[in-house]
This record gives structure tokens, C-alpha cells and sequence, in this order.
């Protein structure tokens, strides 16, 4: 049987899909990935759906091993080093890794979380339609957990697929847009003005529940508790204790802090990919704006297919580019006969830097 085995792997790192809905009624979070366009290119990389289960892996080093067959990959994601065998994978690409071989994944050095998806899709029985873990609630598969070191993931047979690269746009990298609301008016205009107008860092302590966030404490007008109410993914909770929290995709459902702000959906994934200490700023749009953002982003996860397209591997033969001449003609800055002058006007070759000039 073709697996996938958990060599090493980084704290943080869950099989995620797109999520499971239509269950929030009854509490149960939708989960999912932290970074959807990162989920859909890898797998749209390697022909699975773009939503289906990948592994959604932790900034630390991790490392994968193929056993019983090769297996075909995508991956995505955070910037980090990766490499099979000391060969250099590139990001946003999509290849085989033989039996015995090793996937490495080093430090993210621009983001957090790296997408892995295999060729067919993560193997696993639905819980409530989807595989996304969720850890508190104990749900997910093939494990309701994060992956361990020993774990297994059944694959399918690899094909004889070409290398593949997909080409995504840049992201932007100025303030995260959000919405005010639902409930800002428990806050005064300097309340207001304070997320806006201030740099925020995410604290380590974050996690896919919520990200907690460094600053400056954001007051109440009429104290921290309201009757709870529901929740999205990106709402901005204010505790007692003025830190903003922003909702992650293991949120709870409702929630009894008032709600000063929603993170737009387009800029969900690229919030998500803050790392810890980063500092970063608020910036508020209209209603209007985050729906044409949301349109946007949602066309352009549906143009992700179009934009994959074969790459072809160059093999150095070293021995030939030893033995080969790459230099062309050499020369000997102290010697003025191995240049490649115009002759003296005796027809003698230049002895000299005057001799050596050309005519003018």
C-alpha cells in the first residue's frame, strides 16, 4: 500500500479541506484551512479538487518519507526551504517523490502555514461531510488530531504526470482590511481610531481558535460582556482585558464579547500567514468593498486550474561543463599581446596600455 509516512513534523500540522457547513446551528465550527488559496493551488496542482483534504503543516522543520510506491505532491504555501534528496523543490510546484525518498521542509521564513497535497486527495472516513481536524472537538481523519511522528497516510499510485508549476499573483502586503461591526458601537471614536491608527503584533500564544493580538488596550463603553451571539471567521472580539482577539477557523460559533470589527474574507488567508511578532495594521473598507474583494478572490480561486502549466527538468552533465570552454578566450590583464586590440600602425602587436587604445 502507497503512504505517505510522518518523519518529523512540525507542531500545528492537521489535514484541512475546505470545511464543514451546515452544522453551526448545533455548535459545531466549520474548521477548514487556515489559507484557502494556498489549499486550492496545491491541489489544483497535482488534479484533485480544489477544496479536498491536504495537510496543512506548522512553520517547524517537518519531514515526509513515500513507502510502498511513489507518490505525486503539491506544495504550497508559506515560503520555507524544501528539498527531496538535496534536490531544491520550488514553491508552488508539484512533483514525484520515489519511494524511500524524503520530502524536508525547513523553517517558513515568510509565512506560517505550508500546504501538502497528495495526488488523490487525503484518505479518511467524513466526519459531518469533511476531514478538517479540529483537535478541541475531537474530529477529523484519517487522525482527530494533530499528526504525529510514525503517523500514515494512505496514498494512491503516482502517475507519470510531468512536473507542474503554478504561476499565483503577488499578494498585497499593506494593512489588513476589515468591515467595523457588528457591534462597534460599544466603543467610543478613540476606541475606534486606536485599531486603526495603531501596529498590532500576533502573540504566540495564538492558535486556530482565535489570534490573539499585542497592543495597546482597547476600552469599553459599557463593559465586556453582551448576550452572546454568533460569529464568522475574522470577527474581532474585545475581552476585559482590551486585547483583540480575531477569530480563526476553529472558532466557537457564538460568543459573548462584543465584536468590534470582521476581517474581510480576501484577506483572511494572508492574515492568517502573519507570523508571530510581525507587527501589521488595520485598515477599514466599506461593505461594498469587501464584497467586490470577495468576488474577486473567489474568481481567482476559480482561474487557479488555468494556471498550472508543465515545467521541464534540466539535467547538468558537470563532467561536459568541467571539459567545455564557457569563458571563450582568456586573457592576461598584464600581457597586451592577449588582447583583442586594433593592430599599431607598424602592424606590431601593443606592448603597452597607450599602444593598446584604439585609433580615435
Amino acid at each position: 500500500m502507497t503512504r505517505l509516512d510522518v518523519t518529523a513534523v512540525s507542531p500545528g500540522t492537521t489535514v484541512q479541506d475546505g470545511g464543514r457547513f451546515g452544522a453551526q446551528r448545533y455548535g459545531l465550527t466549520p474548521s477548514g484551512a487556515v489559507d484557502r488559496l494556498a489549499l486550492v493551488a496545491a491541489n489544483v496542482l497535482i488534479g484533485n479538487a480544489p477544496f479536498a483534504a491536504a495537510i496543512e503543516i506548522g512553520p517547524l522543520h517537518t519531514v515526509f518519507t513515500a513507502r510502498g510506491g511513489p507518490v505525486q505532491l503539491g506544495l504550497t504555501g508559506a515560503t520555507r526551504p524544501a528539498d527531496v534528496a538535496g534536490r531544491a523543490v520550488p514553491l508552488n510546484s508539484a512533483f514525484t517523490l520515489a519511494v524511500g525518498e524524503s520530502l524536508n521542509l525547513g523553517l517558513a521564513r515568510g509565512g506560517v502555514f505550508s500546504y501538502l497535497a497528495i495526488e488523490g486527495g487525503v484518505q479518511g472516513e467524513p466526519m459531518f461531510g469533511s476531514l478538517s481536524v479540529n483537535a478541541r472537538f475531537g474530529l477529523g481523519s484519517p487522525y482527530p488530531r494533530p499528526l504525529q511522528v510514525g503517523d500514515e497516510l494512505q496514498a494512491g499510485a503516482a502517475s507519470d504526470a510531468q512536473p507542474r508549476r503554478i504561476d499565483l499573483p503577488a499578494m498585497p502586503d499593506g494593512a489588513i482590511r476589515l468591515v467595523m461591526g457588528p457591534q462597534d458601537d460599544e466603543f467610543g471614536d478613540d476606541a475606534k481610531a486606536l485599531l486603526l491608527d495603531s501596529e498590532w503584533r500576533i502573540s504566540a500564544t495564538s492558535d486556530r481558535m482565535g489570534y490573539r493580538l499585542e497592543g495597546p488596550v482597547i476600552k469599553h463603553l459599557h463593559g465586556h460582556n453582551i448576550v452572546s451571539d454568533g460569529t464568522v471567521q475574522g470577527s474581532i472580539q474585545l475581552p476585559g482585558n482590551g486585547q483583540p482577539i480575531v477569530l480563526m477557523p476553529d472558532r466557537g460559533t457564538s460568543g459573548g464579547y462584543p465584536k468590534i470589527a470582521t476581517v474581510i474574507s480576501a484577506d483572511l488567508g494572508r492574515f492568517g500567514q502573519t507570523p508571530a511578532g510581525r507587527g501589521f495594521r488595520f485598515r477599514a473598507v466599506t461593505m461594498a468593498e469587501a464584497q467586490a474583494e470577495y468576488q474577486a478572490m473567489d474568481a481567482l480561486l476559480r482561474s487557479l486550474a488555468g494556471r498550472v502549466h508543465d515545467t521541464t527538468t534540466l539535467v547538468l552533465d558537470v563532467e561536459a561543463l568541467h571539459s567545455a570552454n564557457v569563458a571563450g578566450a582568456a586573457v592576461n590583464a598584464f600581457d597586451a599581446r592577449t588582447w583583442q586590440t586594433y593592430p599599431a600602425p607598424d602592424g606590431r602587436q601593443p606592448d603597452s596600455f597607450t599602444e593598446a587604445d584604439p585609433p580615435s
